[in-house]
């Protein structure tokens, strides 16, 4: 997404939302051309198709006409109707704020887009969303969305603290759904915890990682001196080349890491750059979202 610069340089939009709001919803509304009409299993009233009687099933749920037509019982499936709960996390950590050009997003302004994109989207669905570690209960609507963006708005502008690189353990019910984006380059055990607290009790999850391409490509050359946003010192490499094929197996060891401790639990990893369009990482997303809950729900 290639959003006008005043958008990524204001601060405000109509005297209390973030601009981003306006970049979140021009991205939100090209992912839902590739998404209109989608259907998904639940407790709704239009029918949808049969599928086998299993175990657990009421016997009110079975079509006694259907399965009279054949050896097995066979159960009515509607559309997914009822309204899911989604709790959205974004890193806002100091090395979030990191852009490697100047014609791109910094991490944390990409992450706040995909965030208040997805919400976006996940209210025209009927889904109930909300901020996680705020407390505050799920809603949906207009009023959802701009419940998430004032959050992270003010998450943003609090100089009394210094948000955390990993998200909240917090008690959520079972079934609902975490969406945590971050550039996810903290030490495996520690993502590890996050996932088997929440996976512990049934709650499904998401992680997007979102890098800068110098993050991933290390394209320099010679002398460079790097410095670290949260306090980590310098460190002076002087022939940065030497070490390029080096680095870029760590990087992918990361992310085939994230990837080994999302696959037990069931949940999905997403990889975004801030030099791509943030459409293609947000419509991966939300079909994920989509399919993980055919399959939970199912």
């Amino acid at each position: 997404m290639a959003a006008p610069s005043t958008l990524n340089r204001s601060l405000e939009l109509a005297g209390t939302l973030p601009a981003l709001m306006v970049a979140a919803d021009r991205v939100a509304a090209t992912v839902i051309q590739g998404v209109h009409g989608r259907r998904r299993v639940g407790q709704g009233d239009a029918f949808w198709q049969y599928r086998p009687y299993r175990d657990g099933d009421s016997a009110s749920q079975i079509d006694w006409r259907q399965s009279a037509r054949s050896r097995n019982l066979f159960v009515r499936e509607t559309e997914w109707e009822a309204a899911a709960s989604v709790w959205l996390w974004r890193d806002a950590s100091p090395s979030m704020q990191y852009a490697s050009l100047r014609n791109i997003d910094t991490k944390a302004v990409r992450a706040e887009v995909i965030t208040l994109a997805l919400a976006s989207l996940l209210t025209d669905a009927a889904e109930r969303v909300a901020v996680l570690g705020t407390g505050m209960r799920p809603i949906t609507g207009r009023l959802a969305v701009r419940r998430v963006a004032e959050t992270l708005f003010d998450e943003t502008r609090d100089s009394t603290r210094t948000p955390p690189s990993l998200p909240p353990m917090v008690p959520l019910p079972a079934h609902g759904t975490v969406v945590l984006v971050s550039d996810w380059l903290d030490p495996l055990e520690k993502i590890e915890d996050i996932i088997r607290y929440y996976a512990s009790v049934g709650v499904r999850g998401h992680l997007v990682q979102v890098l800068d391409p110098a993050e991933e490509d290390l394209p320099f050359d010679g002398h460079v001196k790097f410095e670290g946003l949260e306090a980590e010192g310098q460190h002076t490499i002087r022939r940065v080349e030497t070490v390029r094929t080096a680095y870029g197996a760590r990087l992918a060891a990361q992310r085939e890491g994230l990837q080994r401790l999302a696959r037990p639990a069931n949940w999905t990893v997403h990889l975004h750059r801030t030099d791509r369009p943030a459409q293609t990482v947000l419509l991966s997303l939300y079909l994920a979202m989509a399919d993980l809950r055919r399959l939970t729900v199912a």
